[in-house]
C-alpha cells in the first residue's frame, strides 16, 4: 500500500472511527492482499509510511471474497470484477485474508 494510500486511510479512521472503516483491496495476489491488509490492521510491516507502528485493526476484506462479492450487484460485478477473478488464486487471497482478519481484525 503506497504512502498515499496509508495516509488516507489513517485520516479517515482519525475522522469517522475505525469502527466505521472497512477496507476494500483488489490486489491480483494473496501476497499484495497480505501485505496491505497487514499495513491497514497492524501497521506498515516495511516501517516506511504513515501506518508504521499504528495498530488500526481495520476491518480488511478483497472484492473477490464471498462477504463482499455478495453484497455487489451482479451486473456490475460482471462487468468490472468477474474477468479478473477468474485469472486469480481467489482461494489463496481468501487463506491470506482470512489470517489477517483473524490475527489483526479488532472489530
Amino acid at each position: 500500500m503506497d504512502l498515499e494510500n496509508q495516509k488516507r486511510v489513517k485520516e479517515f479512521t482519525e475522522e469517522y472511527g475505525a469502527e466505521n472503516i472497512v477496507v476494500l483491496l483488489g490486489a491480483a495476489e494473496g501476497e499484495a492482499s497480505g501485505l496491505a491488509a497487514e499495513t491497514v490492521t497492524a501497521g506498515d510491516p516495511t516501517f516506511a509510511g504513515p501506518l508504521t507502528g499504528v495498530s488500526l485493526g481495520l476491518k480488511v476484506y478483497h472484492v473477490c471474497e464471498p462477504e463482499i462479492k455478495e453484497l455487489i450487484d451482479e451486473a456490475v460485478y460482471e462487468e468490472q470484477i468477474s474477468m479478473m477473478e477468474m485469472v486469480l488464486d481467489v482461494d489463496d487471497i481468501i487463506s491470506e485474508m482470512t489470517a489477517i482478519r483473524d490475527e489483526f481484525c479488532k472489530y
